[in-house]
């Protein structure tokens, strides 16, 4: 994914007052062996791309003045009330280190697992992103949970989630749950007056 920004001289509060005016956002780049650089960004563009879920676990192209940086978006700020950007932070990617983000979970085939199918539960996602660490051109754009087995009391556990290969999940303590079937209390009720009858 592409970005385009600026090299902004002027910084402070009231330079990043006047590039929201118009129609700006101030951000900045730091990491790897460079000084940080202060950017500036088209609003439109950036508040779009936010809106994307790759944009927020891919690495992005990001070009200042023509010079091209491969990195990741830390960061941002938005507004309290105002669809407003407030503020970006990009890190820089060195291709031959490890990184380590947060990526989205994306849970398919509910519908056809038999919690649900046999035993009308319903599947909680107790986690809805996964820390990883990989070098970057590893990296993921989302993690699959697949949910056709999943039987009624039962719940997946990050240590059975397929990794892409080179990719390895962060898990801090015990292994954590990502997903559970839990059938609700008036459904076995109805089910156990229907046997009795």
């Amino acid at each position: 994914m592409k970005v385009i920004a600026f090299a902004r001289k002027e910084q402070g509060t009231g330079a990043s007052r006047r590039l929201r005016n118009a129609g700006q956002t101030p951000g900045i780049i730091y990491g790897g062996t460079e000084a940080p650089v202060a950017i500036s960004l088209d609003h439109n563009a950036l508040y779009h791309a936010l809106k994307k879920e790759a944009f927020h676990s891919s690495i992005l192209d990001l070009e200042v003045d023509g010079k091209s940086e491969k990195v990741l978006l830390r960061d941002f700020q938005v507004h309290a009330y105002k669809q407003l950007v407030l503020h970006a932070d990009f890190q820089r990617v060195d291709p031959n280190k490890k990184i380590h983000v947060k990526v989205p979970l994306h849970f398919v085939n509910a519908d056809a697992s038999p919690a649900v199918k046999l035993a009308s539960a319903v599947i909680s996602h107790v986690a809805v992103e996964l820390d990883v660490s990989c070098l970057p051109a590893d990296l993921p754009e989302f993690v699959e949970v697949d949910l056709s087995k999943l039987e009624a009391g039962q719940s997946i556990h990050v240590s059975q989630l397929p990794l892409p290969k080179g990719v390895t999940a962060v898990v801090h303590g015990d292994d954590a749950t990502v997903a559970i079937a839990v059938v609700p209390a008036g459904a076995t009720a109805a089910e156990a007056q229907a046997e009795a009858k």
